[in-house]
């Protein structure tokens, strides 16, 4: 309550005409992820119910957590892999070499991107949008550890603007910001998000960590897939994320765990998540029917960035499909165009982020089927009652 007290004290000085109104957006954005606000919406891009979005994108932030954690543990469990000195090293010794080398790359994304949408919403005198929150926890965890960060901040900036803030801010984008992020990072900037050489930290931080040589390279699973090579990692590896990859996308028993917290709290829908899982599945099961494909079809689904998209990026409220039935379509295409994207192009062995803003585009057309279609049938259903 004092805190409250205290920022009941201090709001007048923001208000119209207070001595600091020309920050009455930074105060707002405070205030409001802290506090519930005390009104309800009556417009705007999506009104769904009484849920305060600054509550959701905190609950997703929390479930994000498992994933963050352990791909810390990963990162530096890589580097000593790689370096052959893991039996010597201890548990903290590894997260904490992680957690150096992650932990840049998430204060870069959140100081530019909120940098940008604190500066916009003041140039507008609007409130300070707080979709941001979750798109600045998932863009570092979708990118390798080696990812410079002024290349990050250009990607970050540029997703910002062009993904977001063009479109009218949050709740009005059309595509994913995060990967939107990673998209621009894939086509600007190929050299630091493919290839053997960007998935394992090769130096070392404040003495934690071992300095790989120069010409170190490792591959991930699904690169040794495109390749044509065999596989390395087992699937127990593969299901515990024990794997190169990105830094929050290896893990499915974390990605698991948040999966489980959204749908208890109905964050997540249900039949979005499970629908990309089936629709991968049988895809891939085709593929490797055909022999199209060296590993079995459960091997897609949790390689890659396969789980961590349909848990926490298929499943965004503002660019997936909102009608019943369109989210079983809109799930089931995506998981469908993953594989595809992942079989059919060798040079791109990772389908996901395609596949999910390519859905993001049809996701309206998907909704406006759905609702012409429900129309029409109530419209017979009226004229054959008369």
């Amino acid at each position: 309550m004092s805190l409250r007290n205290y920022l009941n004290k201090v709001k007048p000085s923001f208000e119209e005409g207070g001595k600091l109104h020309a920050f009455r957006s930074v105060f707002d954005g405070f205030e409001t992820f802290l506090f519930v606000p005390n009104k309800t919406a009556t417009s705007g891009a999506h009104i769904h119910d009484a849920i305060d979005s600054k509550r959701i994108m905190s609950m997703v932030v929390i479930a994000l957590m498992p994933a963050m954690l352990f791909g810390m543990y990963n990162v530096g469990y890589q580097n000593y892999l790689e370096a052959g000195t893991l039996e010597q090293a201890g548990f903290w010794s590894i997260f904490f070499y992680g957690f150096l080398a992650v932990l840049p790359k998430i204060l870069v994304s959140y100081i530019v991107g909120l940098g940008i949408e604190f500066a916009w919403a003041q140039w507008k005198g609007e409130e300070i949008q707080e979709g941001y929150l979750v798109s600045g926890i998932i863009i570092p965890l979708i990118i390798p550890v080696n990812c410079p960060l002024w290349i990050l901040a250009i990607a970050c900036a540029f997703a910002v603007i062009f993904a977001k803030e063009i479109f009218g801010g949050t709740g009005m984008n059309i595509f994913n910001v995060a990967l939107v992020t990673r998209a621009f990072l894939f086509f600007s900037y190929p050299q630091v998000m493919s290839g053997d050489t960007v998935w394992i930290a090769n130096d070392k931080i404040f003495g934690l960590g071992n300095t790989l040589p120069d010409t170190f390279t490792a591959a991930t699973p699904l690169a040794q897939v495109g390749q044509g090579a065999e596989v390395t990692a087992s699937l127990q590896d593969m299901i515990i994320g024990l794997i190169p990859g990105s830094i929050g996308e290896t893990s499915v028993i974390a990605i698991a765990l948040g999966a489980i917290l959204l749908l208890i709290t109905g964050i997540a829908s249900w039949k979005t998540m499970l629908s990309v899982f089936v629709g991968g599945a049988a895809m891939a099961a085709i593929f490797s029917a055909a022999g199209m494909t060296t590993i079995p079809f459960y091997e897609h689904l949790v390689l890659g960035g396969f789980a961590f998209g349909a848990v926490f990026m298929a499943t965004d409220p503002v660019t997936s499909a909102r009608t019943e039935c369109g989210k079983w379509i809109y799930g089931l295409l995506i998981g469908v165009m993953a594989i595809i994207i992942r079989v059919m192009n060798p040079g791109y062995p990772e389908g996901m982020m395609l596949a999910i803003l390519l859905m993001n585009m049809f996701a309206p057309l998907i909704d406006h089927c759905v609702v012409s279609r429900n129309i029409s049938k109530r419209m017979k259903r009226l004229t054959s009652d008369k």
